[in-house]
């Protein structure tokens, strides 16, 4: 197996892994995090969209709406990107139909692999086995911010690539670059990343508990996997 890291979606058509392989999609303030959130949660299952154009369409066919731009919730949306917010409820037999500023994005940009996860530190084992047991080359897609890089997102990448070192092979400068950065910040990843400007903008944003709860280790180990533009377990 390789591991490959995309550091941003605007560098992930430019990845040399190709099929069959396994992307996983990451996003860890707060997209992919909430979305395991969701489903541990009981959420039935999400479909992500890239833009609110149409989103409220999905109503009618019965779907909760969960819309998010530059950190706040939209308009009438029932819920935002919050994953503490989605664990206090109770979301058996919800599905949603789900928009952020970046999450989904990286989410729907990733279908066009053989298969397409969700990571986060919040589901990190689990992903990792799964990882495993599909044993295909990895490319791991950052969401950054903006098509920018950020740090947060790089270390779930560090984390996984230091994780699966026995099975793959790290390809590229910026899967070694990614395990550098996690092996610096793995004692302590929330304290790394206060330097980090989305933990910083979501901290403004009274946003707090969700960057705290976002470093957490394992505590939703679900896999979520997009297939035909939906993500279910």
């Amino acid at each position: 197996m390789k591991i490959e890291v995309s550091l941003t979606p605007l560098l992930y058509p430019y990845r040399t892994l190709a099929t069959p392989h396994v992307t996983v999609a990451i996003d860890v303030l707060r997209a992919t995090t909430a979305v395991c959130a969701a489903f541990q949660a009981g959420c039935e299952a999400i479909v992500p969209l890239d833009t609110l154009e149409g989103i409220g369409r999905f109503r009618a066919q019965g779907y909760a709406i969960a819309a998010e731009r530059n950190g706040a919730k939209v308009g009438d949306a029932e819920y935002g990107n919050s994953p503490t917010e989605y664990l206090r409820h109770d979301m058996r037999g919800i599905r949603l139909a789900y928009s952020t500023t970046n999450g989904t994005i990286s989410i729907l940009r990733s279908a066009d692999a053989t298969l397409s996860l969700v990571g986060s530190f919040a589901n990190l084992n689990a992903l990792c086995d799964r990882l495993r047991r599909e044993a295909m080359d990895v490319v791991l897609l950052c969401s950054g911010w903006k098509n920018d890089f950020c740090l947060e997102d790089t270390l779930v990448a560090g984390a996984v690539v230091e994780r699966l070192a026995a099975v793959a092979e790290p390809c590229g400068d910026a899967a070694n670059m990614a395990l550098t950065l996690w092996l610096m910040a793995k004692g302590n990843p929330f304290d790394y990343c206060r330097k980090a400007t989305h933990v910083h903008r979501l901290g403004r944003m009274g946003a707090a508990a969700d960057v705290e709860f976002a470093f957490r280790q394992d505590t939703c180990p679900v896999v979520p996997v997009l297939k035909n533009g939906l993500l279910t377990l």
